[in-house]
């Protein structure tokens, strides 16, 4: 199944490169869709891995750093969009919303709960290291505009966290160039790698905060 799913990103990423990476990367911030994957395809792509090029309104951006760049720009921008939108319907559908469709979006009423009780307890620090953990930041938007998380925050922590992930497997795409499908068999570890981490990260926080309050 894994390998049917890098399949066919690969092949509509390399069909239509920068729409693909930033409709694809849209949708994740909503629905999983594999942005590991579609941001390492499309920095094998801005490197010349399947022997296309990248496009910008019909102009073709050569092989190299312009090419990475507008792949890792399309990247932030869709997911920051898609964000846009998931807190906009959280905000305006509230929780009777999350009650009657949240299912089909996957979060039902205790993966709901769960986020509020993240947001309640991390506020600002959920929002951006949600972002960069693979089994969570899908996960984010639609609860941010349920509990009415500042959007002004919610955008910067959303855009710098969207930021760092894809130009971090941007990177690993671009460095791997025709080999970049050998990275996929690792991200069966990376989902629990990066929520082990998320929790040391979350804990350490917390614990300073209370000590800082403590004082």
């Amino acid at each position: 199944m894994l390998a049917s799913l890098t399949s066919s990103l690969t092949s509509y990423v390399r069909d239509h490169g920068l729409y693909a990476v930033f409709v694809l990367m849209f949708v994740d911030a909503v629905l999983p869709a594999a942005s590991e994957l579609v941001m390492v395809v499309g920095g094998a792509l801005a490197a010349g891995a399947f022997g296309a090029t990248v496009t910008l309104f019909g102009a073709e951006l050569s092989e190299g750093f312009s090419a990475y760049l507008a792949v890792s720009l399309a990247g932030t921008l869709g997911y920051l969009a898609g964000s846009l939108a998931g807190w906009a319907i959280g905000r305006v559908g509230g929780r009777p919303f999350i009650e009657r469709h949240g299912r089909w979006l996957h979060i039902g009423p205790d993966r709901f709960a769960r986020a509020e009780r993240w947001f309640e307890r991390y506020g600002s620090a959920f929002v951006f290291f949600g972002r960069l953990t693979p089994l969570v930041r899908s996960f984010v938007s639609i609860p941010a505009g349920v509990l009415e998380f500042p959007l002004g925050r919610y955008t910067i922590l959303t855009a710098a966290a969207s930021l760092v992930w894809c130009v971090a497997f941007g990177v690993a795409g671009y460095t791997l160039g025709t080999h970049w499908d050998g990275l996929h068999h690792a991200f069966r570890y990376a989902d629990y790698a990066a929520v082990v981490l998320l929790a040391a990260i979350l804990a350490t926080v917390l614990v300073r905060a209370r000590r800082a309050v403590a004082r």
